[in-house]
């Protein structure tokens, strides 16, 4: 097993539960795996959960688990800013008559069981299409230069779900002085589960948001409403269910559920290998070095970039609208590329 191949195994067994309230078993890492991997768990988002994951062992007293421990401290700092900012926005938006869905970021932050276990930085708003101009135009005031806000007329996540549906299972939950309105439950752990393979679940912090959905569903969670008509949608949640069990040691209560969940081998090795280098520059389309125009001119170097444009098997899946089963991720990978290839031809032709 190769040293980066380890380092996303440790990823894994730093972060197999850690957003348990409750103090986790032991955990079998050594010191020097801790070094290892805490540059992994730092740079990708999970500093606050790696520190919850060894508060209680000895590890906390190393010098990775104070480097831990100050990052977590630092990001319930920024939890606070960021909660700030969220009330500003919602507040202006509404006394425009806009009623948006607060999607990612704070909507599963709040359920961790500290701040800054789980930092986010954009404020993601589903709104209605008819809306969208008038939310943007709000958002652009100079009051919220500080605030990082993406409207979305429509979420690929759960578009097989009408706006009005969203909004009509949709709660308000507490945000300090304002009350925020966020998915449903259902649609919630949809629209994460979609949103991990979406973008080919490099972030492991992606698969604790669905380890902690998963082991703080109630008796009333619909899975039925959650995994929708779609019965391709409804493979890539129970796909998501499969990882998370896999790789964090989630629990399943349901045991139709659990029954149902598929991770095949070929997806938890995908997701690993994502772990390798679960950082933001590390994936498409950061790690290409040109833009592939660039090259009709240029042609030198075109090679050894064009394997960095051959796609993940797992997001490759989801363009084509494929399923997550045991047979080869070839078929759908050269499909995407075809994909690519026409929408670059399609803005060739495009007029000025």
């Amino acid at each position: 097993m190769s040293v980066r191949a380890s380092n996303a195994a440790l990823i894994s067994r730093v972060l197999s539960g850690s957003w348990r309230s409750n103090a986790n078993p032991a955990i079998a890492v050594s010191i020097r795996e801790l070094d290892a991997v805490t540059p992994l768990v730092y740079d990708s988002g999970a500093a606050g959960l790696g520190w919850w994951r060894i508060r209680d062992t000895a590890l906390a007293q190393t010098p990775s688990g104070e480097l831990l421990h100050q990052a977590f401290r630092f990001l319930a700092l920024q939890a606070r800013i960021h909660e700030t900012r969220i009330q500003r926005v919602l507040v202006s938006l509404r006394t425009a008559g806009i009623e948006p869905i607060l999607i990612k970021g704070w909507s599963i932050a709040r359920l961790y069981p500290q701040p800054g276990l789980r930092p986010y930085g954009d404020i993601d708003l589903l709104v209605r299409p008819e809306e969208h101009l008038a939310a943007a135009r709000i958002a652009a005031a100079d009051e919220f230069r500080d605030c990082l806000i993406d409207f979305h007329p429509g979420a690929f996540e759960v578009a097989d779900r009408s706006i009005d549906d969203l909004l009509s299972r949709s709660q308000l939950v507490q945000c300090g002085d304002e009350e925020v309105r966020v998915l449903g439950n259902e649609d919630h752990f949809a629209l994460l589960a979609i949103h991990l393979l979406k973008h080919g679940a490099w972030r492991p912090l992606w698969l604790c948001d669905l380890g902690l959905l998963l082991e703080s569903m109630s008796s009333e969670f619909d899975w039925e409403l959650c995994l929708g008509k779609n019965s391709c949608r409804s493979n890539w949640i129970l796909s998501a269910v499969g990882l998370a069990h896999a790789l964090l040691n989630a629990s399943i209560n349901d045991e139709t559920i659990s029954g149902r969940a598929n991770a095949p081998a070929w997806l938890v090795a995908s997701v690993l290998k994502n772990w390798e280098a679960p950082f933001a520059a590390a994936q498409a389309p950061h790690r290409h070095r040109a833009p592939i125009k660039s090259y009709f001119r240029r042609p030198r170097g075109f090679i050894s970039d064009l394997t960095r444009r051959w796609p993940d098997p797992i997001l490759a899946t989801i363009s084509a609208n494929g399923t997550f089963g045991r047979r080869r991720r070839i078929r759908y990978q050269i499909q995407n590329c075809v994909q690519r290839a026409a929408r670059l031809g399609l803005r060739d032709i495009q007029p000025a």
